[in-house]
């Protein structure tokens, strides 16, 4: 087996080739002031609308790519509130949604402020409050140690698992994690966005957690994204994209942690990477264009309390089949005041009844 690129007499002097990278670099670059332009024509009220939609998804998608499915209904509560905006009505969210929804707030919304050892134990530390990952104990808010053997990525059934990595030993981390930070808040940097690409792998190949560290790594990455614009509002996500991609994503990183300390390849697939999360942001655009659009014509109507909080989860992709009786019960309210709500807004033509009919009968918004 090749010499992991920790384990090189070089490591950590990363080296890429500029003139490969230049092209879509620029791009990148070109692509972001678009964007950030076109979302100030928005103006306030759709901006804070598509940062909790980009923020709500970003820390969803962070999740399950390494298999952890939060609530999406608490994720979007949690930022909501940090943004100071309508919660929709939804419960309180448990306390590993809120540590992983700060992390990403306090990477995005604080790029400016130093990284260091105690706020990455923080956002560890809140990633796995009760002080867990998959029913077993690890340790939490402090580098890993070595108790248990060495820090490996492994997949597969036992008898037949494949080893994908592993991470440098516990009695270097100490003087790794020095070396990183004092590189991400002081340099030498080049490009902002290539810091970004540059500080997702670095970290993520010291591994210095018994887990979250991909988390960590990409709520690191948009720090530095958000220092790339000098802007703490979100309106893509890399990480709903890194899901959409995680086979390649793996691979890349496999292949890269494998090779030389010239990282060109992983560089070069970041930036392509990130252009397809400018991509994607139209989806979250024609989504909270869409609400703005329902809610102007709501607003010609008088609606009370019960049936805002409604419409705003059908508006937030409501799974299931919206019943009289789903009604009465999210909206804590009497079946025949739930029939009456409904009604209203059916007369008010923001409601309409579904095919079928009698007890199955289901209702869902209304088109323009």
């Amino acid at each position: 087996m090749s010499d992991y690129i920790h384990l090189l007499p070089a490591w950590p002097d990363f080296t890429w080739n500029k003139d490969t990278l230049a092209r879509p670099l620029a791009d990148i670059r070109h692509r972001q002031g678009r964007l950030l332009g076109r979302m100030e024509g928005l103006g306030f009220a759709l901006r804070k609308e598509a940062e909790l939609e980009t923020l709500t998804l970003d820390v969803l998608k962070s999740s399950e790519i390494e298999g952890e499915h939060l609530d999406p209904g608490q994720v979007r509560s949690s930022v909501a509130r940090r943004l100071g905006l309508d919660a929709g009505g939804t419960r309180p969210a448990d306390r590993d949604v809120e540590g992983v929804v700060e992390m990403m707030l306090d990477a995005t919304q604080n790029f400016g402020a130093p990284l260091s050892t105690e706020r990455l134990c923080g956002w560890h530390a809140g990633l796995f409050p009760d002080g867990q990952s998959d029913q077993r104990p690890i340790t939490v808010g402090a580098w890993r140690t070595d108790a248990t053997g060495p820090m490996q990525v492994v997949s597969g059934p036992i008898g037949r698992d494949r080893m994908h990595f592993e991470a440098p030993a516990a009695s270097r981390l100490s003087d790794e994690m020095t070396r990183f930070l004092t590189w991400a808040n002081h340099g030498p940097h080049t490009d902002a966005v290539l810091d970004a690409a540059l500080a997702h792998l670095w970290f993520v190949t010291i591994h210095p957690f018994g887990d979250g560290n991909g988390r960590i790594a990409r709520a690191i990455a948009d720090r530095h994204l958000a220092k790339s614009e000098h802007s703490a509002q979100r309106f893509y996500s890399m990480s709903a994209q890194i899901r959409r991609e995680w086979h390649e994503y793996y691979s890349i990183l496999e292949r890269t942690q494998k090779g030389t300390l010239d990282v060109t390849l992983w560089m070069e697939w970041f930036l392509n990477c990130l252009g397809r999360a400018f991509d994607s942001t139209e989806a979250t655009l024609a989504a909270v264009m869409r609400k703005a659009r329902f809610w102007e014509r709501a607003t010609q109507h008088s609606i009370n309390e019960r049936q805002r909080a409604m419409l705003n989860r059908l508006l937030d992709a409501f799974v299931g089949r919206l019943t009289t009786q789903n009604w009465a019960t999210l909206a804590k309210c009497s079946h025949d005041t739930a029939l009456r709500d409904i009604q209203a807004l059916i007369d008010d033509v923001l409601l309409k009844k579904d095919a079928g009919g009698g007890r199955s009968t289901s209702y869902s918004l209304a088109s323009d």
